[in-house]
C-alpha cells in the first residue's frame, strides 16, 4: 500500500537528469496543455503503486488533466512505426516520489486515437490507456481539445460515466513561464506503475519545455471523474499552463526498472 502520509518534497529538478541506460523508444511531443488542481494528498494516495508516496509541493499533491499530440512513434534503433501517424492523447495523472527518490507521473487514465498503441501500451507498461476519439482545434491563439472514449469489447462501463467526454479550450499567451511550481508539475523525467505484480519507474528525458501562461476559456470534463477525482470541475484549476501551438519537444525513454 503506498504511504498515505504527506511530506515535503524537494523543488523537482530544472534540467534534465541523464537516462539510466540506452533509449528504447523516441517520441515527438506538442501542443501541450496543462491544468492541474491542488488537493490533499489522501485524495491521491490510494490511486498510487506500492512503494511510492504523493509528491507534494506547499504541502499540496496535485491533479492534471493534460492534453497534446503525439507523434514520430520510435522503438530504437528501428525507424517510426508505419501506419502509427500523429495522434491526440490526453491523461488524468497525479505525482508521486519513492524511496529513491525518483519522482514519477502516476497516470489514471489516458486517451488515445489510435487502439494499437493503447494496446501496445497495456501490454508493456499496464498504462491504463483508453481508445478514444479525438480533436484538436487551432484557431490563433485558442486551441481546443475534444474527446469521447470508446467501449473496447468486453470493457465494463463506469458506474459513474458512460463514454466519458472532455471540451478543453483555452487561450495561449506568449508570456514564458518559469517557476518552481511549474517546473514540479511539468519537469517529472518519468511514471510510476504497478505492472505484473510489481512497482516500475521508466524515465524518460527531452528539452526544456517552452511554457507559457494560458487562460482557460471552456471546461467540460468527465475524464476527472471518470479517474476518481469527482468535483474538480466545480472549481477554476490552480495553473494553468501551455507549450506555444506548433512548438514541441522530442522525448525519449529508457527501459523501466523494479521499484525495491
Amino acid at each position: 500500500m503506498p504511504d498515505p502520509a504527506p511530506r515535503l518534497s524537494a523543488p523537482a529538478a530544472s534540467s534534465t537528469p541523464p537516462l539510466p541506460g540506452r533509449a528504447i523508444i523516441r517520441q515527438h511531443w506538442s501542443d501541450f496543455l496543462f491544468l492541474h488542481w491542488r488537493v490533499d494528498p489522501e485524495l491521491v494516495a490510494p490511486f498510487l503503486p506500492a512503494g511510492t508516496r504523493p509528491d507534494v509541493f506547499d504541502g499540496s499533491a496535485w491533479v492534471g488533466l493534460i492534453p497534446f499530440v503525439l507523434g514520430g512513434h520510435q522503438f530504437l534503433p528501428l525507424p517510426p512505426v508505419p501506419g502509427l501517424g500523429t495522434f491526440i492523447e490526453i491523461n488524468v495523472r497525479t505525482y508521486s516520489i519513492d524511496g529513491a527518490g525518483n519522482r514519477g507521473v502516476v497516470f489514471r487514465s489516458l486517451e488515445a486515437q489510435h487502439l494499437p498503441p493503447v494496446l501496445a501500451a497495456r501490454a508493456l507498461f499496464g498504462l491504463p490507456y483508453q481508445w478514444a476519439d479525438a480533436a484538436l482545434t487551432v484557431d490563433g491563439d485558442e486551441l481546443e481539445y475534444r474527446s469521447r472514449r470508446h467501449r473496447l469489447a468486453g470493457g465494463a462501463a463506469h458506474p459513474l460515466v458512460d463514454r466519458p467526454t472532455t471540451r478543453i479550450r483555452t487561450r495561449v499567451s506568449g508570456s514564458p513561464v518559469d517557476t518552481p511550481l511549474s517546473r514540479f508539475l511539468t519537469d517529472r523525467w518519468g511514471f510510476h506503475e504497478r505492472h505484473l505484480g510489481r512497482t516500475i519507474h521508466a524515465r524518460n528525458a527531452h528539452e526544456p519545455w517552452p511554457l507559457v501562461d494560458a487562460t482557460l476559456l471552456t471546461l467540460e470534463d468527465q475524464l476527472l471523474e471518470a479517474a476518481g477525482f469527482p468535483g474538480l470541475t466545480g472549481r477554476a484549476p490552480d495553473s494553468v499552463l501551455a507549450t506555444p501551438p506548433g512548438r514541441g519537444v522530442v522525448t525519449e525513454f529508457a527501459a523501466a526498472r523494479r521499484v525495491g
